[in-house]
């Protein structure tokens, strides 16, 4: 049986991710092919090259460059509250059993530039369970990680977060968080004094603690089975007995080998809690 042979583009591509993993360390080549091959078509539309031998030229004698590259690669797409109905029922699932804990350490992998964390701290804040928390927020792209640190949002978008903040059971006044200034949105810094914002990778960085509750929402779609495997192993062996793992709506523990080791907390909404 004669195996289909595979694209040229296909094999550049893969001959440019493994030169940026061997030359910078950056591993994309177990990212979702299709996905990641729409974005670097973009970026290279963008730039006008004309060919990845090009891209792939530039890149590796550009250092600045590639900075440029990554930002177009991973995907930056959030939001505070995002899926409300999720938060909901983190307040209503998950906040009760992080009551029994005297201290609690949340990891937010992949936290792009931060409009999550902040709807994560919030809710915290509101449940009187901020004070004792510890959130990790990480990210593989540095430049979207200064951005986090920073906590400022475009003020056009409060509106709509505030619709979001309300459906996912916020109890305050969302502008109550926020100073306006211009054309901006500035968060209040009490929301990131229990904040550690630091890189990580998920393709090939490890473990760095032990977890009472993981969210992970909307980047393991980015990422094919190889790398999702790993990344769950990760998760697993990182969250303490009773932990949870919180997911995004088009992701999910299903068929993954650690399925059994967790349970569903909310239907529907990708909350599990990891059972041994």
């Amino acid at each position: 049986m004669n195996l289909p042979k595979p694209k040229l583009e296909d094999i550049e591509i893969q001959l440019l991710l493994e030169g940026i993993y061997q030359y910078y360390g950056y591993d994309f080549r177990n990212y979702a092919l299709s996905s990641l091959k729409r974005r670097i078509q973009s970026f290279m539309r963008s730039e006008k090259l004309g060919s990845i031998s090009a891209l792939q030229e530039r890149l590796l004698h550009d250092h600045p460059y590639l900075e440029r590259f990554l930002l177009g690669l991973t995907v930056n797409v959030t939001s505070m509250f995002r899926d409300p109905s999720f938060y909901l029922a983190f307040r209503q699932q998950v906040i009760p059993l992080l009551r029994t804990y005297p201290f609690i350490r949340i990891w937010h992998a992949g936290c792009s530039t931060g409009e999550e964390v902040y709807s994560m701290a919030i809710l915290l804040q509101e449940e009187k369970l901020y004070h004792r928390c510890r959130i990790y927020a990480t990210d593989s792209n540095e430049k979207v990680l200064q951005n986090a640190k920073i906590g400022i949002f475009p003020l056009r978008l409060m509106q709509d977060y505030t619709q979001l903040y309300l459906k996912a059971g916020g109890v305050q006044s969302f502008s109550e968080y926020y100073t306006a200034a211009y054309d901006n949105a500035i968060f209040r810094a009490s929301l990131r004094e229990n904040v550690i914002f630091a890189q990580h990778n998920l393709a090939t960085d490890g473990s760095f603690n032990e977890f009472n509750v993981i969210l992970c929402r909307n980047v393991l779609i980015y990422f094919n089975q190889t790398l999702q495997k790993r990344v769950h192993a990760l998760f697993y062996n990182s969250l303490c007995t009773f932990g949870v793992l919180g997911l995004g709506r088009q992701e999910s523990i299903r068929f993954s080998p650690y399925e059994k080791y967790y349970e569903e907390m909310a239907k529907g909404e990708k909350l599990y809690r990891r059972l041994n």
